[in-house]
């Protein structure tokens, strides 16, 4: 388990007790109790729990964890799904990306699609409100960018905000492959922040076609702000870890579940 995981299996720990040990910790993530130590001071010092003697306290910020973090969690599976989800645009479509390490997976498999980069014209136009995902596609001769405008969030590098409302009130997408924070059968799609989720709602009105892609830790769950009802997404891409439950239940919605 390399630094990063070990953050965010802290961070996950801490999020459901809501304190945790060093001692507990250190036996759980079988690493020294200074490790420990260090690690809680460096997530302390970017106010994302409180140190106390011996542990630590969640902080209310502590569920919306900065993307170099999430980008540990469940890592295959979102690669997995990324591929699956990049597989379905054909040449010359315009997509919509937002924020997310699963459409970062998406753009990161867009960018070595062979056939993208078979003449002297972009294979695929990318609409994007993420900022890391504009950065590493705008290298990509065959990828055209567009960016959204609006004000960043340092946790998602997403923006959001009136101003990134003007480009995608002048366009239309033909796929929105969408992230979420949580997506749940009869409840929709939802994020953790209130303004990504405008945005994102706002891109799937704007799609032809809403593709969400969630890994299982995902499904049957909701957070703050609702993106969109279930019956706005055509295909949920997931992992072999979802239940046949929790599939099951999106069928009955009308959604047509791609399992990777």
């Amino acid at each position: 388990m390399d630094r990063y995981e070990r953050l965010s299996a802290l961070l996950d720990l801490l999020g459901q007790s809501g304190k945790v040990d060093v001692e507990d910790l250190a036996r759980d993530l079988d690493v020294s109790a200074a490790t420990i130590r260090r690690d809680l001071d460096h997530l302390a010092e970017q106010q994302l729990l409180t140190r106390t003697r011996g542990g630590a306290v969640a902080n209310n910020v502590a569920y919306d964890l900065p993307l170099r973090y999430k980008t540990a969690r469940h890592a295959s599976e979102k690669e997995r799904i990324g591929k699956a989800a990049a597989a379905l645009v054909s040449r010359g479509a315009v997509i919509g990306l937002n924020g997310g390490t699963t459409t970062t997976e998406i753009g990161r498999a867009l960018a070595i699609r062979p056939d993208f980069a078979q003449s002297d014209e972009p294979g695929v136009t990318v609409v994007t409100n993420a900022l890391n995902i504009a950065n590493e596609l705008a290298v990509r001769p065959h990828v055209k960018i567009v960016v959204t405008g609006g004000v960043a969030r340092p946790q998602s590098f997403e923006l959001s905000g009136p101003l990134a409302t003007r480009i995608l009130d002048e366009i239309t997408l033909d796929i929105i492959f969408l992230g979420v924070d949580a997506v749940d059968p009869l409840r929709g799609a939802y994020a953790h922040h209130e303004g990504e989720a405008s945005i994102n709602r706002l891109m799937t009105q704007r799609a032809r076609q809403v593709v969400c892609i969630a890994d299982s830790s995902k499904l049957g769950k909701h957070a703050f702000a609702q993106i969109c009802p279930t019956s706005a997404i055509s295909i949920l891409i997931t992992d072999s870890e979802a239940s046949a439950e929790t599939v099951a239940a999106f069928e009955a919605e009308g959604v047509d579940v791609r399992i990777v």
